[in-house]
């Protein structure tokens, strides 16, 4: 289980038992157990160099056989809310390609299209157990956010779409329209896609679960500040429900 900020990765740390504590490259990995299952617990950081990282010695040191990422999010799609949850069935690196007459031409992360040239685009999360998420989930009603999150007339609803990844924070309603135009994004972060790419190279599944703490415009650092941590506990739920299904 892989969180980048401190609010998020609270939420799941309080709830562990019976867990250890193992450094390496300078990160505390929580060996423990969670709703008795067994898991590894890292507070990666931000961005995706500190997320692949995390993500390659899961794999490889600990041998874990998925890996899932529980954090916040900006939403990009405008029928989305604060609160609302993404799960991801595709991440793309938004912010990989090639430079043309001023103006980034999105491409699949490590290759260029005249020197190694690839059909894939992004990476799709394993349909099994999408499959079995998706039947967890089903009839799970999230409780409403506080009046002060921006809580009220609705349960926050639980979308499934494309997560989009770079290392940028996004505060910009105009890019905000264009990522979700041109790729369809439904929530844009920092880390996930890296992630998909280290479970790919490996060969396990992933999981990326985000709750919207703000809607990527002009706000967005403001939205942030006020709602991340509440916002937070929404996906630590979901994953903590999933845990059965990983």
């Amino acid at each position: 289980l892989v969180c980048a900020l401190p609010q998020e990765h609270a939420h799941l740390l309080a709830a562990m038992t019976a867990s250890e504590t193992q450094e390496i490259a300078g990160v505390a990995f929580g060996v423990g157990e969670l709703d008795g299952h067994r898991v590894v617990l890292s507070l990666a950081g931000m961005g995706k160099v500190n997320a692949a990282v995390v993500a390659t010695l899961l794999a490889d040191r600990f041998g874990c056989r998925a890996i899932a990422f529980s954090g916040v999010a900006g939403g990009l799609d405008p029928g989305l809310r604060i609160g609302d949850v993404v799960i991801a069935e595709r991440t793309i690196q938004h912010d990989a390609g090639v430079i043309e007459e001023d103006s980034l031409r999105v491409y699949q992360a490590g290759h260029v299209p005249f020197l190694n040239p690839t059909t894939q685009f992004g990476y799709a999360a394993d349909p099994a157990l999408l499959a079995r998420v998706r039947g967890h989930l089903d009839g799970l009603t999230l409780p409403a956010l506080s009046r002060h999150a921006g809580g009220g007339d609705r349960p926050p609803i639980i979308a499934y779409g494309t997560v989009l990844t770079g290392d940028q924070y996004l505060h910009c309603e105009v890019t905000r329209v264009r990522l979700h135009g041109d790729l369809g994004g439904h929530a844009v972060e920092m880390e996930g896609a890296a992630v998909s790419q280290v479970c790919e190279s490996f060969g396990i599944p992933w999981l990326v679960v985000r709750a919207l703490s703000d809607l990527a415009g002009a706000q967005s650092r403001f939205d942030f500040t006020a709602f991340v941590d509440e916002v937070a506990a929404q996906s630590a739920t979901i994953l903590r429900h999933l845990l059965p299904v990983l």
